[in-house]
């Protein structure tokens, strides 16, 4: 999928090309964004700005991801564009983007902000809209693109593994997950859809926390607000190293803990 084993997370209005490039040395994957698509949440993203959170509000969302996808052309790093959105056609159309660019798709069903709840879009998407994740999906991979969903454990009522089978049998082929303390959740969803590629997230600091994710059946570990801290990439880069890319790929579910 990606080497070294290391994703940096997207941080809404910081992870952009120059965050990407900057941090290419210690991972194999970024994540720009996350950018709002359609009306309703870049409505709701405004509303995040005026409260004074840093947003990514591009007049053109797709003209923006087009450039720092370009950007990134030359760059040694896989890149991806985690996006939020409530109808499918925007996310088609950046999923035809990212297969030019051989960029993953990554669909925000991770934000836990009222604004982007409140329309429908982020962590809502797990809770009450789990067919409306799964054709945003379809949307993404129709326009040719591999689709990530980024998703957050520990959210009352909802049953992430069978999350992860929503993501797997609409043709998702990566699940992104923000642990949340709970990082047992991992070694469920690994046994739940097998298929899909692990990405752990969440206290990922070093060779600890990269073995106890690798134990319960992660295929890699993304970091998330140390992303602009080389001393913390370089750690896990070293360890994702040791601990992964030793070990036999094509055993990779061998070594979940029972």
């Amino acid at each position: 999928m990606f080497t070294p084993r290391v994703a940096l997370a997207s941080l809404s209005g910081e992870a952009d090309a120059t965050w990407a490039e900057n941090g290419a040395s210690d991972a194999g994957a970024a994540f720009i964004g996350g950018i709002s698509l359609d009306t309703v949440t870049r409505d709701a993203a405004r509303q995040l700005v005026d409260r004074g959170r840093c947003e990514f509000l591009p007049s053109d969302p797709i003209a923006f991801i087009t450039t720092e996808l370009d950007a990134l052309a030359d760059v040694a790093i896989t890149p991806g564009v985690n996006v939020r959105s409530t109808t499918p056609e925007p996310v088609r159309v950046v999923g035809r983007h990212c297969a030019k660019y051989n960029a993953i798709l990554e669909i925000n069903a991770h934000c836990r902000q009222d604004e982007m709840c409140t329309v429908g879009a982020g962590e809502t998407l797990l809770q009450d809209n789990e067919s409306q994740l799964r054709e945003l999906i379809k949307a993404g991979r129709a326009g040719g693109a591999m689709v990530s969903v980024k998703v957050r454990s520990g959210i009352d009522g909802v049953d992430l593994t069978a999350i992860a089978r929503t993501i797997a049998d609409a043709g998702g082929e990566i699940i992104h997950v923000d642990a949340m303390d709970t990082e047992v959740s991992i070694k469920q969803i690994a046994t739940a859809a097998p298929e899909l590629f692990i990405i752990a997230n969440n206290g990922v600091r070093g060779h600890e926390s990269v073995r106890e994710y690798y134990g319960y059946g992660a295929d890699a570990v993304s970091i998330g607000r140390p992303s602009t801290n080389r001393h913390v990439r370089r750690q896990v880069r070293c360890a994702a190293e040791d601990i992964f890319e030793t070990s036999n790929t094509d055993m990779q579910r061998s070594h979940i803990q029972q």
